[in-house]
């Protein structure tokens, strides 16, 4: 149809200086990177030694422009002398020398001038040489060496030349060229700038020197600051920063050693507070084990003798309704016998009935028997060290709970073959003695990353309450490895 519109989709072109704008950007992104990675010591350096390049830049452009300026005046008023020196040497040398000798010892004044090279020709263009034995060369008292090439073309003026004409009794016999020879003004601006060059590198390596070692004593206060942050992270709130001499830096020592202490006030109350917890918690379950143990118990077991002298009574009754008594006193019997398991599981759960009445090492070695009379298919090796017979019941009962959950999860999750158990009190500490639970299987492991079940949370909680530390390493395929230390409060002769 006749004006239709249709929209066609037309593909952009990138611009052209996008890509140049996108590595630029890269680029840009990479400084940042590599000056971010550098410590602060370093930027400082880097920043001094930018603005020394960029003042010795400064400098050399400055030098060479004052030098080319006083080179062109030297060679402009060396050029001046010259052209009158050898005006009065033709009028001597005219009046004092035969014709055919004048022109031959014109070259030779220029021995008594600086910056200027005399080039005598004759009426045919042709070059004149000096006289045979003399030295027309200007003669370097200083002995300088030529400067290089490219410093003589940044210095060196623009050619210049004067031209005279050697006039004999009216007769031009010649001319005289004077040339303008800057290279030993070059030479000596070159030296001076060497010099000067030499100079400012050593008095700016002696003042980089200064400042590293400046900057560290500034900086090493900041260096502990890190240090100390580091301590805080890894929950040593014991850590206290000295006081530095600067103002600022003493204020910044002050609010950590202030955090430090408030951090360390908090940890000691939240142990407190813990520990009361724990103790409460086991103190409950104590009371509750023994209302099972003394109250449940001897009911269910009085419950067991009547049901058992019914059993013994339905004997003495006619047959059919003997029978119906007899199956109701056995299933009375069932019932009171699971109920007596129940109670003993939830004592063990509760509290250990032996904690506190045998040695530790006896109770933990109980623990492991009955886990091997459960499972027959793993191998376990307890290795109990020196041990007392007991750290308190919170420290005991910590132990046993550790233990139990470390094998009773390894038994389950871990597919070992082998469980280890590792048992000791440690040697003497910055904190004091410890004693120390290690659990390892050689299972299959797990996530270390993973969300922890209830289990070992409750374990690290308990753990934490009496101020020791439960470390867990589970890189498969190597096995599952459990560490439990805890801090003993005070020492006791070992069993």
């Amino acid at each position: 149809m006749a004006g239709a519109v249709h929209n066609v989709p037309v593909a952009l072109a990138p611009a052209h200086g996008a890509a140049p704008v996108g590595r630029l950007k890269q680029l840009a992104a990479r400084w940042r990177a590599a000056w971010h990675s550098q410590s602060v010591r370093a930027q400082l350096l880097m920043t001094v030694l930018v603005i020394d390049v960029l003042a010795a830049l400064i400098a050399g452009g400055v030098t060479i422009l004052k030098a080319r300026t006083s080179t062109r005046i030297e060679i402009a008023a060396s050029m001046a002398l010259a052209e009158a020196f050898v005006r009065d040497a033709i009028d001597v040398e005219s009046h004092d020398a035969p014709v055919d000798q004048v022109l031959a010892r014109l070259p030779l004044q220029q021995r008594f001038l600086r910056h200027v090279r005399f080039v005598v020709t004759d009426a045919a263009g042709h070059s004149v040489p000096p006289r045979i034995g003399s030295n027309p060369e200007p003669v370097r008292a200083d002995g300088r060496s030529p400067a290089p090439a490219w410093f003589a073309a940044l210095i060196a003026p623009p050619p210049e030349q004067r031209h005279l004409p050697v006039v004999v009794n009216g007769q031009t016999i010649g001319k005289v060229s004077v040339l303008g020879e800057p290279s030993d003004e070059i030479a000596e601006v070159w030296e001076n700038t060497v010099a000067l060059g030499a100079v400012a590198a050593a008095v700016n390596l002696v003042v980089i020197a200064l400042l590293y070692l400046l900057f560290g004593r500034v900086l090493g206060p900041l260096t502990a600051l890190s240090g100390g942050l580091l301590d805080l992270e890894h929950r040593n709130y014991d850590v206290r920063l000295p006081r530095p001499g600067a103002r600022e830096l003493a204020a910044i020592a002050d609010r950590f050693n202030a955090l430090a202490e408030a951090l360390d006030a908090a940890r000691t109350q939240n142990m407190q507070l813990a520990h009361r917890l724990i103790t409460a918690q086991d103190d409950e379950r104590r009371r509750t084990a023994l209302e099972l143990h003394d109250e449940v118990g001897p009911c269910l077991f009085g419950l067991k003798a009547y049901a058992t002298s019914i059993e013994t009574v339905a004997g003495t009754l006619p047959e059919p309704a003997a029978r119906d008594l007899r199956e109701r006193a056995g299933e009375m019997l069932t019932i009171l016998e699971r109920l007596q398991m129940l109670n003993r599981s939830l004592l063990k759960r509760l509290r250990p009935m032996a904690l506190g009445h045998v040695p530790l090492r006896d109770l933990l070695a109980d623990l492991i028997a009955d886990r091997e009379r459960q499972h027959p298919q793993f191998t376990f090796a307890f290795s109990p060290g020196p041990l007392r017979d007991s750290y308190g019941d919170a420290v005991d009962l910590t132990i046993y709970r550790c233990m139990q959950e470390a094998v009773t999860n390894a038994i389950r999750h871990s597919n070992a073959a082998c469980i280890e158990i590792d048992l000791a009190e440690a040697a003497d500490t910055a904190h004091g003695r410890q004693i120390s639970l290690c659990v390892r299987d050689d299972g299959a492991g797990f996530d270390p990353n993973a969300q922890v079940g209830f289990g070992l949370r409750g374990m690290r909680e308990r753990v934490a309450a009496l101020g020791g530390d439960c470390l867990i390493s589970a890189t498969p395929p190597v096995g599952t490895r459990v560490c439990v230390t805890l801090p003993l409060a005070e020492a006791s002769s070992l069993a």
